[in-house]
Order: C-alpha cells, then structure tokens, then sequence
C-alpha cells in the first residue's frame, strides 16, 4: 500500500530525512517511533506530499507521490490524516467539520456527506455532540473528531502524526481506543507516536528512527524482545521506564 524508497530530504544545508526506506502492506499497522527530532513526522507526511523530498520514491497504492504529474489533492483525499492538534475549522460546528471536505473534494451531496460524517461520529462515540463547536470539546473529543473526520472520506489508509502528543494523560487512552479499534478492523496504518502500549499491542511491524535514518525496521515482538541496535535498546529502556 505504501512503499517508500531511498527517501532523503533537506531543509536548506540541514538533512532530515537520509536514505528512509520501508514498507507498509495493506491492512498492515506500522509504529514509527525514536527521539525527538529523528524525522519521525517529515518521514509520514511525505507519503502524502505534505513534505516534499529531494531524492527517492514514495508511491501510495502505486501512485508516485513526488511524480509532478500526480494530482496531490485527489491522493490526499485517499490518505486520511491525523495531526498532533486536530486542526478542525473553529468556526464551523461539528458536523460542519465532517461534511465539508467530502462535498468540496469528493462531490458528494449535503445528505450523502451528512450521513457519512455522522456514521463515524457515532463510531468515535460522539453522535450527541454534532451541533457542539470544537471549543465546546475536550482535547480527547476534538481529536476523535478529527479522526472521525478522515474515515468520512473513505481512505485506504491512515496516517496518525503523534496524535495524542497534545492531549492531558487522561484522554490518551479515549483516542488510542479508537485506533486500536481501527486496527482490529485491518485499517491500513502509520503512526508516529510514543505509545508504546498501543504499539505493543497492535503494531505488526515496528520503524525505529535516529538522526533521520530508519535504524531499526522489525517485526514488533523482535523490537520489543531484542531490539539489534545499542540506540533503540536505549531509547526502549528511557521510554519504558
């Protein structure tokens, strides 16, 4: 579903991203994970063309996302997109938010739009709140929104940029709920973050990053139990503690 290949990326005389490679197959969910500053979140948001590269491919369902003649609004409809902060509209009301891309960029009507949107809301568990405006929810409920947003355009695959970095300990657990949920359902996933419960429990694979380079790229029970490099072995023992 998602393949990336040889990927390295500047920002000015600065590399971020050097050489990245992996695989994420469908159905499959794939944990990236490493210290901050390690291009964990430039590495996901070029499978969707949000950070441009200079050297490498990366192709979405056989699509090349940094060919010039790919239309990156239409690919970007097919790849759904959480991000740290939730970024819903604040003016708009919550069914607002989960009916406007699907009529703007799938053409679909006000009804079809409306029932689609509210079929996830009530999949995050947040029917009653569709007349609320984000300022009216929590951190936890805004980003269940967010998440309930991306499903109502119908994505091939998923992509969870940290998505429970900005939210108090005790709302974590009501988003991961969500995305363990999604995994079970064999939603095709990439997830930064550093939950590693959630990763142990659902991730099939596991890519660990340092210094813009993918270090490790393992099945899961192998990163956990015998992690190959002395940096992923220290980073597990700092995060798990």
């Amino acid at each position: 579903m998602i393949e990336i290949d040889g990927v390295s990326k500047w920002f000015g005389a600065f590399q971020v991203l050097s050489e990245c490679s992996t695989r994420v197959e469908r159905g499959d969910v794939v944990v990236v994970c490493g210290p901050s500053g390690s291009g964990k979140s430039t590495l996901i948001k070029t499978v969707n063309g949000l950070e441009p590269f200079q050297q490498g491919s990366v192709r979405v369902d056989g699509i090349a996302v940094g060919d010039p003649k790919t239309d990156l609004p239409r690919l970007r409809a097919k790849i759904g997109m959480v991000f740290q902060n939730f970024e819903l509209f604040p003016h708009l009301s919550v069914r607002e938010n989960l009916t406007l891309a699907q009529v703007k960029v799938l053409g679909r009507s006000m009804d079809e739009a409306t029932a689609s949107g509210l079929k996830y809301l009530d999949r995050v568990g947040l029917l009653k709140h569709q007349d609320k405006y984000p300022s009216q929810l929590s951190g936890g409920q805004q980003q269940r929104v967010a998440i309930a947003r991306a499903l109502a355009m119908d994505p091939i695959a998923m992509l969870f940029d940290e998505p429970t970095s900005a939210l108090d300990p005790e709302m974590i657990n009501e988003v991961l709920d969500v995305m363990v949920g999604l995994a079970q359902e064999g939603m095709t996933m990439m997830v930064v973050t550093h939950e590693m419960g959630f990763a142990r429990k659902v991730a099939d694979r596991i890519v660990f990053m340092d210094h813009g380079r993918i270090v490790e790229d393992t099945p899961k029970e192998e990163f956990f139990s015998a992690p190959r490099s002395e940096r992923a072995r220290d980073f597990l023992a700092r995060i798990i503690h």
